[in-house]
């Protein structure tokens, strides 16, 4: 096995010179029983807003400081070693920008065996190490406290999690063979692989603790005295910490080898086989139910390795760029100071769409929410799903009894429109046609003052359209929500050439406002996301016309990456919304724009197709098969052929947006996807993928980005 002692790390050092270092200062403290426990701050000298990361001199000057306790404990100076982070903070894992800038593969496997030859120091001292997780633990900052002997949390620590997976990456600092051998495989599964999936779903403090990744849980307010307090119990005998899955507990002949085939199973169906990064944590896992740490240890140094020089690590690295620094700052939104004041917004419409965003209104700006609609009926039932569903938040537990109180009294409905008269945003939330949201408008304007805001939900039709007969059409401005409404982080806000800055800057203000990420778009057709989207389900529908079977035509766009099929896709939708938006794409742009009128005829069935227990398409129901075979060929069309058509297609549209100026720049059609599309990171959207595919050189003979966004060579 590996010997880290023998390992020159001094090439990683001198890739670090712009690294943020942590420090790791030690203080001694005596505990009530007079055992001396040496406790370690992570601690960068910087605000909760950048928080510990661990790059290459913060984990030598770690190394460093851990072998210093080593020799005081063989001396018999400290009877115990704790480690704990800066306030909120433990740490947020490797330093990224350090990661993704190796150079080589053998710097990558460098990086996993310091984090290996480091934190596996914890359980090398001589004496028992603490973990006092005391706020956020991500990736190595969890492996951190899985390398200690010992572990707490502070109750309201923000987030515990291991999201590498997420990043196209594997946790290879321990976390992979530590993990499963502590809390048993099928919770191990959970949080290595399914958590990062799920649009990389975190642990609270108090599940981590259920879950016995934790051996003990205390409140913020006295956490660091009752872990001392615990640890020194821990250490004299009268603290018992009974671990859930002792090594000896764990089943691992039957029970390990069948979690790991489902798991493998569902990945299949819910993820296809492109993204390498779980497919190499579930090999982990697997092999960790025996062997040595050691052996664990180097299949980690190797996979993640493997996984850094990748092409789908270097697309994930602009991914994360992208959604943790250019969408916090969006390009093309005017200065913060013009934006209007908001202290009660008003939703046109009482139907589901328009609930839903008077409850995000009322939740996030805690402000008056006015919904209205053409009959009392429909209004009372808009606000009786508001009233359900904060009941629910608060049967959950996010809010309180009197926070759920103040914010039912915050929601009013009405079908009386002169209730607008005091609103500063207006948005309408109506039937997806051009007069009737013309017709709404003009009842609200004359009701509204002058510097009222209004704003439109369309997902496809023309603002400057909707907004030709306003008298101030300066005042309206595309504000397009994606569904589910409370969870998908993306706005795109949609500037026509009269739109004013006042306008503008207000809807980019209230997107913040609500927890979105907001977008710069042209008003032109579909916007950004469902242009693509309508060339991507386009192109599955005319494959499907030309007589190729549904479940084929998925298999197809497996390569794409994409989280669900685009029939699956189409289904989540709605069938009469997909139809509607190919209308709008192919009247806009008939010679590039694939629909079919049975779009329509398909749209009226309650149930159009098939699905496995994975959520799959599989096939047409019988009425929707009867109506497709009434236009299809009886030509399949070959799956490469699809595949080609669709990548070009998109390379083809994204290249006549930038120059039509849709966006500012291709950075924003990737993090529109991103976030309004579910596109994943392993692709950083869609423009590095297809200049990794060659689409974007078929097409107009150049790429994306220059260079390309490629892996590192080994």
């Amino acid at each position: 096995m590996t010997n880290y002692d023998q390992i020159d790390f001094s090439p990683l050092l001198a890739l670090s010179d712009s690294e943020v270092v942590t420090q790791s200062p030690v203080r001694d403290i005596t505990l009530a029983s007079g055992a001396v426990l040496a406790l370690i701050t992570l601690d960068n000298g910087r605000d909760h807003t950048r928080p510990n990361t661990l790059g290459p001199a913060t984990l030598t000057a770690l190394g460093q400081t851990l072998d210093s306790l080593r020799a005081r404990a063989a001396a018999g100076e400290i009877q115990a070693v704790g480690i704990t982070g800066k306030q909120y903070i433990l740490a947020a894992g490797a330093d990224l920008s350090e990661v993704s800038s190796v150079g080589s593969k053998d710097n990558a496997r460098l990086i996993a065996q310091l984090g290996h030859h480091v934190l596996g120091k914890l359980s090398e001292l001589g004496v028992p190490s603490f973990a006092f997780v005391n706020g956020l633990a991500l990736g190595g900052g969890l492996e951190i406290a899985l390398n200690s002997s010992y572990r707490t949390v502070d109750a309201s620590a923000a987030a515990i999690a291991l999201p590498e997976v997420f990043l196209g990456i594997i946790p290879g600092w321990g976390g992979a063979y530590l993990l499963p051998n502590l809390i048993g495989i099928e919770n191990a599964l959970e949080v290595v692989i399914s958590n990062p999936l799920k649009q990389n779903r975190v642990l609270k403090p108090a599940q981590a603790f259920d879950l016995g990744i934790m051996d003990a849980i205390f409140p913020a307010a006295t956490y660091l005295e009752d872990s001392l307090r615990w640890a020194d119990g821990v250490l004299g005998g009268t603290v018992k910490v009974p671990r859930k899955n002792e090594p000896g507990k764990i089943e691992r002949l039957t029970k390990w080898p069948l979690a790991i085939k489902v798991a493998r199973t569902m990945l299949e169906s819910k993820i296809g086989t492109m993204p390498r990064s779980p497919y190499a944590a579930l090999d982990l896992l697997d092999k960790a139910r025996s062997g040595t740490k050691a052996e664990g240890f180097a299949r980690e140094d190797e996979a993640l390795a493997d996984l850094v020089t990748g092409d789908q690590f270097a697309a994930s690295m602009y991914a994360f760029d992208l959604v943790q620094k250019r969408a916090k700052r969006p390009v093309g939104a005017p200065d913060k100071t013009l934006a209007k004041k908001v202290t009660k917004v008003g939703v046109i419409g009482a139907g589901l769409m328009a609930s839903q965003f008077a409850l995000l209104f009322v939740r996030k700006l805690r402000v008056p929410v006015l919904i209205t609609d053409l009959d009392q009926a429909r209004v009372d039932k808009g606000v009786a799903y508001i009233h359900k569903e904060i009941g629910k938040l608060e049967a959950k537990g996010r809010v309180d009894a009197d926070t759920a109180n103040q914010l039912r009294a915050l929601v009013t409905g009405t079908t009386d429109k002169s209730r607008y008269a005091d609103c500063d945003f207006v948005i309408e939330a109506v039937f997806e046609e051009v007069g009737v949201k013309q017709s709404v408008f003009a009842e609200i304007e004359a009701v509204v003052a002058d510097d009222a805001i209004l704003a439109t939900n369309t997902s496809s039709l023309s603002v400057a359209e909707i907004g030709a007969k306003l008298a101030h059409p300066e005042r309206l401005v595309g504000f397009h929500f994606f569904n589910p409404v409370a969870v998908m982080p993306l706005i795109e806000i949609v500037k026509t050439s009269t739109t004013s800055d006042a306008a503008l800057s207000t809807a980019f203000v209230v997107a913040k406002g609500l927890g979105k990420n907001a977008v710069l778009a042209a008003d032109a057709p579909g916007f950004v996301v469902n242009r693509l989207l309508a060339k991507v389900m386009g192109e599955a529908a005319r494959a499907v016309y030309e007589g190729t079977p549904v479940a084929d035509v998925e298999k197809a766009f497996g390569p794409l990456g994409l989280p669900m099929g685009p029939f699956q896709l189409i289904d989540l939708v709605g069938w009469k919304v997909a139809a509607h938006v190919q209308d709008t794409m192919v009247t806009a742009f008939p010679e590039r724009f694939y629909a079919n009128e049975n779009f329509h005829d398909l749209a009226e069935l309650s149930e159009v197709v098939e699905k496995d227990k994975g959520g799959r398409v599989t096939g047409f129901t019988k009425q929707a098969d009867r109506i497709v075979k009434k236009a299809a060929g009886s030509t399949a069309t070959p799956a490469a052929e699809i595949l080609r058509r669709v990548q070009d297609g998109l390379a083809q549209e994204i290249r006549l947006m930038l120059d039509e100026g849709v966006v500012p720049e291709v950075e924003d059609i990737d993090l529109c996807l991103i976030l309004g599309a579910g596109w994943p990171f392993i692709d950083g959207g869609a423009t590095p993928y297809l200049d990794r595919e060659g689409a974007s050189e078929r097409v107009f003979g150049g790429t994306f980005h220059n260079p390309p966004i490629r892996g590192i060579a080994g």
